[in-house]
């Protein structure tokens, strides 16, 4: 097997699966490394967010979730199925991305809506990673798909760097115009 072109991580939030099976599917048709990990629980989450979970080799951190206000929609579990120190509630927020996350150097997008909210996407910064990508507004699911696919085949296929590649996949049509990239 020859070297991948890119290392890809997926997390994938609840209700996500066939975003993450066409992202993966494409990902990997194109040259890439996928891992995917299946979030059932906060504690997951946070397992692969404070590099316990994260593979050592990982370029981009793909985040399949639902967002609502700028905040990640989790599974809520009842109170006695949670662990001790757990993040709580139906949502996972930049406050509990700064407590439990350590990202070196990873360059993370996230696909769903609001998740582009600035208090997010500094709360990523801020732990490290390099970039965070992100759709500050409500988004079409089949538009954030095309966008994820666009900016990897820029990349991975024309070999453009990631600022010109987030331009042409922006550009798609109204709905991927309303992604941005923080640094």
């Amino acid at each position: 097997m020859s070297r991948p072109e890119l290392y890809i991580t997926i997390v994938v939030g609840p209700n996500c699966d066939m975003e993450a099976f066409a992202i993966r599917s494409t990902l990997e048709y194109f040259g890439a490394r996928v891992t995917v990990h299946w979030i059932g629980r906060p504690n997951d989450l946070v397992d692969v967010l404070s590099g316990k979970e994260l593979d050592q080799r990982c370029d981009y951190l793909i985040l399949a979730f639902h967002g609502d206000e700028g905040r990640l929609c989790m599974p809520e579990l009842g109170e006695d199925v949670y662990e001790p120190d757990e993040p709580r509630g139906e949502f996972f927020t930049y406050l509990d991305v700064k407590r439990h996350s350590n990202l070196k150097s990873i360059k993370v997008i996230a696909t769903g809506c609001t998740l582009g909210e600035e208090k997010l996407a500094k709360a990523f910064l801020e732990c490290g990673c390099h970039s965070y990508i992100a759709p500050t507004d409500y988004i079409n699911g089949n538009s954030a798909l095309m966008f994820v696919i666009r900016l990897m085949y820029e990349m991975i296929n024309n070999k453009k760097h990631q600022q010109e590649a987030f331009e042409i996949a922006k550009s798609i049509d109204g709905e991927t115009s309303v992604y941005q990239l923080f640094e």
